[in-house]
């Protein structure tokens, strides 16, 4: 249950950053919950692999590298998803630091307390 609560705020993340920025375009709030499960897909699947191809440039760059590895992600959801669009890496990287600043706000609305 808590996956999927994930996944709806991600897609609210990715709705409400379309609506912001100029550059990213989502067709419908449907589309924007596709775009959420396609990114996790893919940052679980293609990111740790570019992430050891890249570790050089990660290490050098101490660590900013990621941001570039992060657009890429979206540029390649961009590819996959239809209604979907990103115009260009600069776009792909502020909308991959703001969707990770969102998605972090979002998501400590979650967290409860256990005492």
């Amino acid at each position: 249950m808590n996956i999927i609560l994930k996944l709806l705020l991600n897609a609210v993340a990715v709705f409400v950053l379309a609506e912001i920025l100029n550059g990213v375009y989502v067709d419908n709030y449907l589309t924007s919950l596709l775009v959420a499960v396609v990114i996790s897909i893919l940052n679980v699947l293609v990111k740790p692999i570019l992430v050891i191809l890249t570790l050089p440039a990660t290490i050098l760059s101490l660590g900013l590298f990621l941001f570039v590895i992060n657009a890429v992600i979206i540029l390649l959801a961009d590819k996959l998803i239809d209604g979907f669009r990103v115009d260009g890496i600069w776009t792909a990287i502020l909308f991959s630091v703001l969707l990770s600043i969102l998605q972090s706000l979002l998501h400590s609305l979650l967290k409860t307390d256990k005492k």
